[in-house]
């Protein structure tokens, strides 16, 4: 295993489409805070087989890193022989100074149609009480590889990871625009009518409209009761680094009307994935579902580009109507597609006592945050 290039790792990630955004060299640039690197495994004939985007977060007072790879790394996870792939990892990482390492592996665990879920929703309901429509026997199995390994689920079975564990996806590959329009339910082709006639508007922004976006994003965050605490400028950042690297991997959608934008959502385009990523609209005129419209225009868009699926990211495992977060998922139900349960994010720390004490007094340091 050796570093790579930025223009090695983004080759790579041309040749193999199936990779999350948050592997692509740009995101290291959102993240500056972290030190980053790339890293990639090769084949005896120097064939480069797998790789991943490491961050690096010093640990107050210490020279030692806790190593993350977000949704990585991008790896064979159908091979039996896992070591192959994890032992030149972690010895990397320990040589560059990591106590403790966090992967993000992509293959599915579990999956529920919308079908199954709405029929399951009750009071104090939860995904873990649905039998799955599906479950991966990959995802499975390498589940339990990783527990054998000493490898730690972040969060038990709870949500206890960084990025989403319960992600929505409407599977986009061998359908047509018709099929996309039938699969959504009633009420949301109504609402994409209603939009239509009322005379709202979608359209592609510009960074010149970020502020706007935010300004509609506070007022979401304060109405719909959650914080993502991110400022105006960490959009901005993102918008030029994401772009810098590939024009149009980030986008901002806009829904006007009467002159006036109500609704405003960001999307991310990377390889053959496309994935809603932040939603605001504002308090008013809400009759006019402008956020319906840009959803249907992003699914459009989104099928255009040739995409497998639309990623809408996170939802709830709650499947109680009287919890205020279910709203979210019962919105996006509405699309057709799945709810998906990744494997979620493992940790494990390196050998070593010292090692072993940085990661847990690493632990107490998340945990008072």
């Amino acid at each position: 295993m050796r570093t790579l290039t930025a223009e090695d790792w983004l080759d790579f990630l041309g040749r193999h489409r199936g990779a999350s955004f948050l592997q692509y060299p740009s995101w290291a640039g959102v993240k500056d805070l972290w030190r980053s690197e790339r890293v990639g495994w090769h084949v005896p004939g120097g064939e480069l087989v797998g790789g991943a985007l490491v961050l690096y977060r010093q640990f107050p007072g210490t020279r030692k890193y806790f190593a993350y790879l977000p949704e990585g790394p991008v790896a064979d996870w159908s091979d039996p022989d896992l070591d192959r792939w994890l032992d030149p990892l972690l010895r990397h990482l320990r040589a560059a100074g990591a106590f403790a390492v966090r992967i993000g592996p992509s293959p599915v665990y579990r999956r529920w149609d919308a079908a199954t879920l709405k029929a399951a929703t009750g009071p104090g309901r939860q995904l873990s009480d649905v039998l799955a429509t599906e479950v991966d026997p990959l995802g499975a199995a390498l589940a339990d590889r990783l527990r054998s390994r000493g490898w730690t689920r972040c969060g038990g079975e709870s949500d206890g990871d960084a990025q989403p564990r319960h992600v929505f996806r409407v599977p986009l590959t061998g359908r047509t625009l018709d099929d996309l329009w039938s699969g959504l339910n009633q009420e949301w082709r109504r609402n994409v009518r209603k939009a239509a006639k009322a005379g709202v508007e979608t359209a592609i922004g510009t960074a010149a409209d970020l502020p706007e976006f935010y300004r509609l994003l506070c007022l979401t965050e304060e109405r719909d009761g959650f914080r993502l605490g991110r400022s105006l400028a960490y959009y901005q950042q993102q918008y030029e680094v994401l772009n810098a690297e590939q024009p149009g991997r980030m986008r901002l959608y806009l829904a006007r009307h009467e002159g006036e934008i109500l609704a405003a959502h960001t999307m991310i385009v990377a390889g053959a994935r496309v994935w809603y990523q932040t939603g605001a609209s504002a308090d008013h005129r809400r009759e006019v579902r402008p956020s319906n419209a840009l959803q249907w225009r992003m699914l459009k868009d989104a099928h255009a580009l040739g995409a497998d699926e639309y990623d809408m990211r996170g939802v709830p495992s709650t499947l109680d109507p009287a919890e205020r977060s279910f709203g979210l998922l019962r919105w996006k139900l509405g699309t057709g597609g799945d709810v998906v349960e990744t494997l979620g994010e493992w940790e494990t720390p390196m050998h070593g006592y010292a090692n072993q004490t940085l990661y847990k007094a690493f632990q107490a340091y998340l945990a008072r945050r």
